[in-house]
């Protein structure tokens, strides 16, 4: 197939199967969490709220990676039933989904039994929990065969799941969008610390949007990427296209961090709104119900789905804003990633290493290695 695209009429013929030469020679990257997903490509799509609908969670998996459905966005069980049943209908065949499944601080919590039933009913293969302590309904997913991903934001809570039975872990970085906890450790830490204290396979969460950053994160010992921002600005992605061009104009420094007198901090969207919410806080810090009106899902909902003004609600994105300049189908953004990540890993990391420096001769020679 190589030799058929060396020619003058190679880009007419690429394009014609939606390709270009630079995805031609990808390789797929086998991991430990390919292997245990069962998927082509080591890239998830991380639950977000009011953003992972069908559309998105089906074109990433039928991309090869593994797209994500998240539960509680359904206002009650049987939508969520719904929104699965239509994410099947769009899949192809052999290509698994998984279902977020967070647990949220709240006066009034949702029927998370009602939902987590749909859940396995439904044959969900994949399940990624977040928020509060998963332990009970980690087992309760693997009592049915349920493959559970859970997101973390620091060691010592990775720890804990892994030894409640999570079979991935997820570690949140600081330079996630939504809460990325109270410790502000960056992946450059996280990551290098997970590969020697976890045994389980785990994936980069957090600032991650290109093959690059794919090739670095599993040179520190992860198994593949989760990304929530990147895949808001796809064309499948369920959002209006002034959010969308948001991401794109964004830099690395619009973000900031709001709720962070309550224990529970996030990255936001940099807007006045968000302005006022820190104003808030600096007046009243640890009251929730002074904020609560600004913060309400319900008004980044209507940013989302209805108005596309970037500027009217605190919504939840993260510094790889930075990295965001176009706007692809999620099946050419894995493929770009994956791409630009064996460039790195066969190209560029083997060119750095050359003949053994003279104290390794040294110390080789004295040990008759």
């Amino acid at each position: 197939m190589r030799e058929l695209f060396r020619s003058a009429a190679a880009p007419r013929r690429l394009s014609s199967l939606g390709l270009r030469a630079r995805d031609l020679d990808a390789m797929v990257l086998k991991t430990r969490v390919t292997e245990l997903l069962k998927i082509e490509h080591p890239i998830i799509q991380g639950g977000m709220h009011h953003v992972g609908y069908a559309t998105l969670a089906a074109a990433v998996s039928n991309a090869g990676g593994l797209g994500t459905v998240t539960a509680l966005t359904q206002r009650t069980p049987e939508l969520l039933r719904d929104e699965i049943r239509a994410c099947k209908a769009l899949l192809k065949p052999g290509k698994p989904f998984a279902v977020n499944f967070t647990l949220l601080p709240s006066l009034a919590p949702p029927d998370y039994g009602a939902y987590a039933q749909v859940i396995v009913d439904e044959g969900v293969p994949v399940v990624e929990t977040a928020g509060r302590n998963p332990g009970k309904w980690i087992a309760f997913f693997k009592k049915h065969g349920v493959t559970v991903v859970h997101k973390c934001v620091a060691i010592k809570h990775a720890l804990t799941a892994q030894r409640l039975g999570a079979d991935c872990i997820s570690m949140d970085g600081f330079e996630c969008a939504g809460h990325p906890g109270e410790d502000d450790v960056g992946n450059l830490v996280l990551l290098a610390k997970a590969r020697t204290a976890l045994t389980i396979p785990y994936v980069a969460s957090g600032g991650v949007g290109t093959g690059e950053q794919l090739a670095a994160c599993l040179a520190l010992g992860a198994d593949g990427v989760n990304m929530g921002t990147r895949f808001m600005a796809t064309k499948e992605a369920p959002v209006h296209d002034g959010i969308k061009a948001a991401l794109v104009k964004a830099d690395e420094r619009s973000t900031t961090l709001v709720m962070k007198s309550v224990g529970n901090t996030e990255r936001v969207y940099k807007n006045d709104v968000a302005r006022q919410v820190q104003e808030i806080e600096a007046r009243d810090p640890g009251k929730i119900e002074a904020i609560r009106h600004l913060v309400s899902g319900e008004n980044y909902r209507k940013s989302f789905q209805e108005s596309g003004d970037p500027d009217s609600s605190v919504w939840s994105c993260g510094v790889v804003m930075g990295l965001i300049d176009d706007v692809p189908t999620c099946e050419e953004l894995v493929r770009r990633m994956v791409a630009d990540a064996e460039r790195v890993i066969t190209g560029r990391l083997p060119s750095m290493v050359g003949g053994r420096s003279g104290l390794w001769s040294m110390v080789a020679g004295r040990s008759k290695l």
